[in-house]
């Protein structure tokens, strides 16, 4: 899908391309290329003379390849966004996408394999609100820009699921059905936390980036580093996520490890009981010369009746001690 983007009275929008003729009409500020066949790629050469590598969005990139310029001016950024899990069963986890950003003669080139909701966020704003952008970096800015703050509403989102799992967990008699239910969500948010961590380090790295190839105005460093700056108020966030969800692991697993004692318990203390009354079955089976009930009418109801009071005793013992609770 190839969607071009221009300003008119400080506003950004959005043409749909679908033949090369199309191309030739605008004059775009911002040009989003999402899963370009083969054609769309020659539309854009010739059009722009712009040649898009076909590793662009690959995921094993050399660090090096992430960031560069080429001798023609040809600003290469690699960066990853964050798509949150899709809702159903069958929604697919949460992930990083690799967008590849090209910068050429005052156009923005990006490259991306899915719809990101980042973008979409920029192009709502850009929208409704008049002198959002005056030109293609403004565009990659206020993704970063947008990126920050979308991370930000996922680790809301974190926070309250995890205070779910704790009014669940800390709150409630623990089962195993329980506790299972607890560890996913809690494994569900962990990874969700690390993959915002790790693409608030990436945002971190383009933007120090962009900041010393000396591309900005003074305007647009400024703003950079207020994005900077947001994105430094988060790293304190993920790492208290990260303690939290430790201890709520630890504390369930806590919990799981209780129910398994109560069933060892309960196999302990029957195996306990069932000694005296074994010994006095076999101290009686073995003492008899003739049959018993030949040799002693008495002898099959005291044998029982001792083999009952042996087994009641230690019950009432634990029972005092309070080991069967």
């Amino acid at each position: 899908m190839l969607n071009v983007f221009t300003l008119a009275n400080g506003r950004l929008f959005q043409e749909e391309i679908d033949k090369a003729a199309g191309l030739d009409q605008v004059q775009p500020v911002w040009v989003d290329l999402e899963s370009p066949t083969e054609e769309e790629k020659s539309w854009i050469e010739k059009r722009f003379g712009l040649v898009i590598p076909s590793d662009a969005v690959d995921d094993d990139l050399e660090e090096s390849a992430r960031f560069y310029e080429e001798d023609n001016g040809e600003l290469h950024i690699r960066s990853d966004f964050l798509i949150d899990a899709e809702d159903g069963p069958d929604g697919r986890p949460a992930r990083n996408v690799r967008v590849a950003f090209i910068l050429m003669n005052k156009v923005l080139f990006s490259v991306h394999g899915e719809d990101l909701p980042v973008f979409r966020l920029l192009r709502l704003r850009a929208r409704r609100i008049p002198a959002l952008i005056d030109d293609a970096k403004d565009v990659l800015l206020k993704l970063y820009d947008a990126d920050a703050e979308y991370s930000a509403d996922k680790l809301e989102g974190i926070y309250d699921s995890l205070e779910a799992v704790s009014a669940r967990v800390l709150k409630q008699d623990v089962d195993d059905v329980m506790a299972g239910e607890a560890l996913t969500a809690i494994a569900r948010e962990e990874d969700l936390n690390g993959r915002i961590r790790r693409n608030v380090m990436d945002t971190r790295r383009a933007l120090s980036f962009m900041m010393r190839s000396r591309m900005l105005n003074a305007e647009q460093f400024e703003e950079a580093r207020q994005i900077l700056r947001d994105i430094d108020s988060l790293d304190s966030h993920t790492a208290f996520l990260f303690d939290k969800i430790n201890f709520l692991m630890d504390a369930t697993v806590g919990f799981i490890n209780i129910n398994q004692n109560k069933i060892i318990k309960i196999f302990s203390v029957a195996s306990v009981a069932l000694l005296p009354p074994t010994l006095i079955a076999s101290i009686y089976g073995m003492n008899f010369k003739y049959m018993p009930e030949l040799d002693w009418a008495a002898g099959y109801p005291f044998a029982l009746g001792l083999m009952a009071a042996s087994v009641a005793a230690p019950f009432i013992y634990f029972r005092r001690k309070g080991w069967l609770r």
